[in-house]
């Protein structure tokens, strides 16, 4: 992984676009509604820029692009004029100066990136494939925009005026992470189009006892990630505790809930052991199993007698 993802704080920080054309317009754009303040340095700048100027919401210098124009004020250069002399010096001047630089297009001359992105309010998604393959990232990010509800930004938002008022009602973190999950998976919650039902669902969950009972599930994983079941990964993803075994390709683990407690097994004793440790805890559970895996003890043959077991595809 080359580029490490990173969401910046540009709200009221000093940024410098180099270039006023079609290019500049797409990143000013997005810069703007991330409260940045623009300047933008070229002889001349698109009508879109020149209203943007009109109303303050970014300075235009009229001119070309000189090396003083650099000073440390600026967190971001962008280089993002149709000359690549113009913009390789950009890039040279600005790492002389220490600040970060993108050239458009340029990937070698760019010291970050910028995501591909699917925007609900709040919720942001990013994409990249850094750089290799900007068309399968579009595909990517159109595939998201109709898998993503379009009330996760009514969610975020509800979400986030509740905070405190959570925190101070359920103290203990766990309690807190349960209730929003038990409240994000309800059916009048996924369906919400308004405040008021989520205030309403949200009332009748408090005056409910946060409680979920531990549950233990067993996935069988195979060789190819994409044969698992819609329900095995979903199952991955509520699980707070996973049990792999040594020898499990690091992609079926990745698809796992990301901050869930990972701990891999050599043999069936000690996967045993281990479940009998989570049991005190009262925590879901996900075992991954090899595929066709023979299990011997009586123990765990008990277990996934009564229990969910789900094979792959």
């Amino acid at each position: 992984m080359r580029y490490f993802p990173i969401y910046f704080d540009l709200k009221g920080k000093d940024v410098l676009v180099v270039g006023g054309g079609e290019v500049a317009n797409r990143k000013i754009e997005m810069l703007v509604r991330a409260e940045a303040k623009v300047t933008v340095v070229s002889p001349k700048i698109d009508p879109y820029l020149q209203s943007l100027v009109n109303v303050e919401s970014i300075v235009h210098v009229k001119g070309f692009y000189q090396k003083s124009l650099l000073t440390s004020k600026y967190v971001q250069v962008w280089a993002t004029t149709d000359n690549p002399e113009i913009n390789h010096q950009v890039h040279a001047d600005a790492s002389e100066v220490g600040i970060m630089v993108n050239v458009v297009d340029d990937l070698e001359y760019c010291d970050f990136i910028t995501p591909s992105m699917v925007n609900r309010g709040q919720i942001q998604v990013a994409i990249s494939s850094g750089g290799a393959s900007p068309v399968l990232v579009r595909f990517l990010r159109e595939l998201l925009e109709t898998q993503i509800p379009q009330n996760i930004s009514l969610l975020a938002d509800f979400a986030g005026n509740k905070r405190s008022e959570i925190k101070r009602l359920l103290p203990n973190v766990n309690l807190r992470r349960k209730f929003w999950e038990i409240f994000f998976r309800s059916p009048s919650v996924e369906h919400a189009t308004n405040s008021l039902q989520l205030e309403q669902a949200y009332d009748l969950q408090l005056s409910q006892q946060v409680q979920e009972p531990a549950v233990r599930n067993w996935i069988e994983i195979g060789s190819d990630p994409e044969m698992l079941t819609l329900k095995s990964l979903r199952l991955m993803q509520q699980a707070e505790l996973i049990f792999y075994p040594e020898q499990c390709k690091e992609v079926f683990v990745d698809l796992c809930r990301r901050d869930a407690e990972r701990f891999s097994y050599r043999n069936e004793e000690q996967l045993v052991e281990q479940i009998n440790q989570a049991e005190l805890r009262g925590v879901r559970v996900s075992v991954l199993l090899k595929k066709g895996q023979l299990i011997s003890n009586s123990i765990l043959q008990t277990y996934i007698a009564q229990e969910i077991f789900i094979k792959t595809q």
